[in-house]
């Protein structure tokens, strides 16, 4: 794309209503409340893989301890978490990391926009929150066997492994080759439906996940010894 062309993967988008009940918007609602009424030191957004991460006993083991939000909706785009923080899901918090998750429902768009509208919403959380530490998942693989979403997936894993650095406060986490034996073909074991992981699935991404967290929390000697006095 050349610098003058708009990204649509980074034009901030609504999810439509189109079954009427006014669910999609009802969520945001309330993590815009719980904005005003909790103190998260981690945030994580994205798509339904970090809406469901929440049910499985690794999230209340790894991550509950750490005093996080969950603003994961199924089915989001990276347009749909652009608006989503744009307009009032950064009120009121100031976490010292926020894990984002999205871009695997962006069929509409090339790898090179998915992974721009990655950057996109990163640079908008390193200028709202600049204190903060921004952990970028990876996208994981998809499909039972090798096929074109899997190698775009790939390639935008790539292209951000090239330009997060660039922001200072961004880092990428990928752990997709853990879910890839060497025939190329993804076990039920890890993704129940070959896209949405199982319990043991949250594990292989949770444990790594979990590191980084304790260490960009991790106090210094001199922070430790600001907060005692």
């Amino acid at each position: 794309m050349s610098g003058e062309e708009v990204n649509p993967a980074a034009v901030a988008q609504p999810v439509e209503d189109v079954q009427g009940d006014g669910r999609w918007m009802s969520q945001h609602t309330r993590f815009i409340q719980e904005c005003k009424d909790g103190e998260p030191d981690v945030l994580f957004v994205g798509d339904s893989m970090v809406q469901l991460m929440q049910q499985f006993e690794v999230w209340r083991e790894l991550f509950s301890p750490l005093h996080v939000l969950n603003f994961g909706i199924g089915g989001d785009t990276t347009c749909n978490v652009l608006w989503r923080l744009e307009n009032g899901e950064l009120e009121n918090i100031r976490p010292k990391a926020v894990v984002l998750w999205v871009g695997t429902n962006n069929y509409e768009h090339t790898a090179e926009q998915v992974a721009g509208g990655i950057l996109a919403i990163a640079q908008l959380l390193t200028s709202r929150l600049p204190k903060a530490k921004i952990v970028v998942l990876g996208l994981l693989p998809r499909g039972e066997r090798p096929n074109p979403l899997r190698e775009k997936n790939a390639a935008v894993n790539g292209l951000l492994r090239s330009w997060l650095p660039r922001l200072g406060q961004a880092q990428l986490l990928d752990v997709s080759r853990e879910f890839v034996p060497s025939d190329g073909t993804i076990i039920p074991q890890d993704m129940f439906d070959f896209l949405h992981l199982t319990s043991t699935g949250y594990r292989t991404v949770a444990k790594p996940l979990s590191d980084l967290l304790l260490q960009i929390l991790e106090e210094t000697p001199e922070e430790r010894r600001a907060s005692l006095v």
